[in-house]
């Protein structure tokens, strides 16, 4: 089955990905030669993953995540689902504030 899946890479960063097979992506990953960044990051840690229904589903789910900021992405991964509305509005600042 497809997965989305996030790894938190040596320097801290997050990298989204999508596979059709999760095990055989991340040993790739683990050995730097899953991603041109995941490479210069190394070691990476698999932190979030979701399987889904199909390859049009993993590959949606990855790209929306992308977009997201990483306090958003980091809601999702300790699993605060319900900060994730929060983190979703545009924040903007006023001199009155």
């Amino acid at each position: 089955m497809p997965w989305t899946y996030i790894l938190r890479c040596g320097d801290g960063t997050y990298y989204v990905g999508s596979t059709r097979d999760l095990e055989r992506r991340m040993s790739e990953h683990y050995v730097g030669q899953g991603s041109v960044y995941t490479s210069k990051r190394l070691p990476v840690e698999l932190v979030w993953c979701f399987e889904t229904s199909d390859v049009g589903t993993a590959w949606a789910l990855e790209r929306r995540i992308h977009g997201w900021s990483r306090s958003k992405r980091e809601a999702l991964i300790t699993g605060r689902f319900d900060l994730l509305p929060f983190l979703s509005r545009r924040r903007t600042s006023s001199a009155d504030d």
